[in-house]
């Protein structure tokens, strides 16, 4: 029996690095039967059964899952965005950086691009929020070594809007990479998808990486019930306020005397992150109990 971590999952194999090799493993069927799968991040037993096969015996507990894409034990969640073209909605950040604090799981917000446009705004937005925040370029390099140092030790899955440049960024991060990048449509001012399955890749300066498909790929499965009831927990800067509105049971959209909204007011919380919990609030107003309990 052997232990390692799974690199790659494609068409029913679990491709699991133990060390001195990659074992090519499919799965017991118990974990279909107990609707559990094994996922890229995993830390497996495997039995090894020669010729570089093996079967994936048990599962490690896990620091965290995600969905969508499918990744668990993340660290942190790199998230790319750009005010060059394409131009990231603040919002995409945000709502990934809310399932993000759901699954106890670090945001860093990598703002690419920044030869063509340094991304004041989205720049003074994280900082303020509180998380850390680089302005890069996967094409002269510039933050590049801030990055590596960020990552490094860690498991941190990169993810941002289609043509913002992750494949790029990992290239850059890495002479061993050869991923494929796409150009940015013209008509679209979005990238093609050129991430075609979820992948983690050990980098020379100690860091794995998940590289995955974008924001689109954060879908329902993530907003969910526990979500909507700790939404306003999942914005960080919210934390110091939330004890303090004059009604219990406050949504801090509208109610008198709350101390989130009187912060944002003052510019103590910024206009445009209160503006994503909104729009998160009303996506996920329409969750009942009775939904999540048929699931």
């Amino acid at each position: 029996m052997a232990r390692g971590r799974i690199q790659k999952a494609l068409s029913g194999f679990y491709y699991v690095d133990i060390g001195a090799e990659i074992l090519t493993c499919r799965a017991r069927g118990r974990f279909r039967r107990e609707g559990q799968s094994p996922l890229v991040g995993d830390w497996v037993d495997v039995q090894e059964l020669g010729g570089g096969q093996g079967v994936v015996e048990s599962i490690m507990p896990r620091r965290n899952a995600f969905a969508r894409p499918a990744v668990a034990n993340i660290d942190q969640l790199v998230v790319i965005g750009s005010v060059a073209v394409p131009k990231t909605d603040p919002f995409l950040i945000d709502r990934v950086a809310s399932i993000a604090a759901l699954k106890h799981c670090d945001v860093m917000v990598l703002l690419n691009k920044c030869d063509l446009d340094p991304a004041d705004e989205l720049f003074q937005i994280y900082t303020a929020a509180g998380f850390p925040t680089l302005r890069i370029s996967a094409e002269t390099g510039e933050g590049l070594e801030s990055v590596r140092s960020a990552i490094a030790g860690k498991l941190s899955a990169f993810t941002g809007n289609s043509g913002v440049g992750k494949s790029s960024i990992l290239n850059a991060l890495d002479s061993e990479f050869h991923l494929k990048t796409g150009e940015v449509s013209d008509a679209l001012g979005r990238g093609r998808h050129t991430t075609r399955h979820v992948e983690l890749y050990h980098l020379s300066c100690g860091a794995d990486v998940v590289d995955s498909p974008g924001f689109s790929s954060f879908e329902t499965d993530e907003l969910n019930l526990e979500l909507k009831h700790r939404l306003p927990e999942t914005f960080r800067e919210f934390e110091p306020y939330l004890e303090h509105c004059r009604f219990v049971g406050c949504s801090h959209t509208k109610e008198a005397g709350c101390a989130v909204l009187e912060a944002v007011r003052t510019g103590s919380i910024q206009k445009s992150r209160h503006a994503s919990y909104l729009r998160l609030y009303e996506e996920l107003k329409p969750l009942q109990d009775w939904q999540e309990r048929k699931k």
